[in-house]
């Protein structure tokens, strides 16, 4: 299942003390020198980037670095199907980045990573589309600042992740979750040792991702922790990484819930009433509870773990499930949102133009052309059947642990419904369980306009953003879709002002409330 603002699903059969390596500048041209680094910790391992490219971020005196973690540079692998002691050449693994530093106290701001989903689906569309400090003209030529950046209160990086996505590339190995975190955790260990971002490591570390982000979150914050307990012990010689913090907005965390969630939200989208006639209601139903059907699968999915015997299994049920419930639990809607039918393109795909241009691509130091959902890297993780695994236990120890957590979404999105959200993670085991369950959502207002429902538990919260589809973060656009109203009474685009006061109270480690 694809879980992007453009591509539907198909069947498928920070660190006080560093020791720093050499650097050299190296001129691309007068107005675009660029930097290379060498990690003196990871054999093979070479960071290069462009300082302040003059793209996207044109604030003064706001510092942006943009470049390519590189690794696997001069190594060789074992092949594994071959007898032992058989090695070939290693393709250089490149994984695109660019950050932005705060526009506000960038030397005391936290330090925040965004990730897109998919999987497979590049961070640039969180970058131009949602929450990142530019959005690109009409005229696919141009660009205009974003007043509601997210690098107004944070340092911000995006990585574009698994290799192959974006603008990242080389010989991609990810076919899970799991196996994409260690990428993603190597190159923070590298970026960290660089001169570049080293005074940033040891900032509030933020993960803030969405949708496929349902899984890549809780996992990657998982696999971080893995490792600084293996520092701490001694056992690995690296930098811890804490996270401080973990936003998913419309995540896919528990497909069991979320798929049952389908048939809920469809029956009766709250707010906006009955989605779908009677006869497709029922083969919906069916689908879900009957002999062989969506949810019997799924949890034979569960059941077979995560051995490579189970590949077949959760494949088969993610297949079925996503034929025969998700398919038709759509329609004709847009599956981002559903006041929208499916021949819908919001927001529109302005960006992808301009990261085509060859002078801006140069600037930045893109060595590639941009993919931004590419098929391969999607089915390597989709044919494993990753799609069809929770990833829920991950998140409810995460929560029992204290973390500073925030799960949101956007009302009118179908494919991560809100319904299905918040019922995976009033399904969480973890101490904060019975009054999370027990406690009522809340309205959160912004200078006195309505713009959620929220339960606080803690350092949890829970919260529902009216109006605002699959990509919560989208800057409205001035458009005749965006000067009407919807059933709320809201203004029916995506929150960025909302979003931008969510994020703020969540990375300064509050409970949501108004303002």
């Amino acid at each position: 299942m694809r879980l992007t603002t453009l591509i539907l699903p198909g069947v498928i059969t920070a660190l006080a003390s560093v020791t720093f390596a050499k650097t050299s500048v190296v001129g691309r041209d007068a107005g675009s020198p660029y930097t290379r680094f060498t990690s003196t910790k990871f054999n093979g391992t070479d960071l290069r980037y462009v300082t302040d490219s003059g793209i996207c971020e044109t604030t003064p005196n706001v510092t942006q670095y943009s470049g390519y973690v590189e690794v696997g540079k001069n190594m060789s692998m074992v092949i594994l199907d071959s007898p032992v002691g058989v090695t070939r050449p290693r393709l250089t693994l490149k994984q695109w980045f660019w950050f932005f530093e705060a526009r506000n106290s960038p030397e005391t701001a936290p330090f925040t990573l965004w990730l897109n989903g998919g999987p497979g689906c590049s961070s640039m569309i969180g970058l131009f589309q949602e929450n990142g400090p530019c959005q690109v003209n009409p005229d696919g030529e141009t660009t205009r600042l974003n007043p509601y950046s997210w690098n107004n209160v944070s340092n911000m990086i995006y990585i574009d992740q698994p290799i192959g996505t974006g603008f990242s590339y080389g010989t991609d190995t990810v076919n899970s979750t799991e196996a994409a975190a260690p990428f993603v955790w190597k190159a923070f260990q590298v970026l960290f040792e660089s001169q570049a971002l080293a005074k940033y490591s040891s900032r509030e570390f933020v993960l803030a991702t969405e949708s496929y982000g349902g899984h890549y979150g809780p996992d990657f914050v998982t696999y971080f922790d893995e490792q600084n307990a293996k520092i701490a012990d001694g056992t690995l010689d690296a930098e811890p990484i804490v996270v401080r913090a973990l936003l998913i907005n419309d995540g896919w965390i528990d497909p069991i819930i979320q798929n049952v969630a389908y048939y809920t939200f469809a029956e009766n989208a709250p707010g906006y009433g009955k989605l779908l006639p009677d006869e497709v209601l029922a083969n919906i139903l069916q689908a879900l509870w009957g002999e062989g059907g969506c949810v019997e699968q799924e949890r034979a999915c569960y059941a077979a773990g995560n051995s490579s015997a189970s590949d077949a299994v959760c494949l088969s049920a993610d297949n079925y499930c996503s034929d025969y419930v998700l398919t038709p639990a759509i329609g004709n809607y847009d599956p981002y949102d559903l006041r929208q039918n499916s021949s819908a393109l919001f927001p529109p795909e302005y960006y992808v133009n301009y990261l085509s241009i060859e002078s801006v691509k140069e600037r930045i130091g893109a060595e590639t052309a941009y993919e931004e959902c590419p098929n391969k890297p999607y089915l390597k993780i989709m044919n494993t059947g990753d799609d069809a695994r929770t990833f829920l236990p991950d998140l409810s120890q995460l929560a029992n642990s204290g973390l500073k957590i925030l799960i949101w979404a956007g009302d009118t999105d179908i494919i991560c419904n809100w319904v299905g959200v918040y019922a995976a993670v009033c399904a969480m085991e973890w101490y904060g369980n019975e009054k999370l369950n027990n406690t009522t959502l809340i309205n959160m207002t912004l200078h006195e306009t309505l713009i959620a429902s929220v339960a606080n538990v803690d350092n949890f919260t829970f919260a529902r953003v009216f109006g605002a589809g699959h990509e919560i973060v989208s800057p409205l656009l001035l458009t005749g879709f965006c000067v009407t109203t919807d059933q709320t009474g809201l203004q029916p685009a995506f929150k960025p002002a909302a979003a931008l006061e969510i994020f703020t109270q969540v990375i300064r480690g509050e409970q949501l409330h108004s303002v």
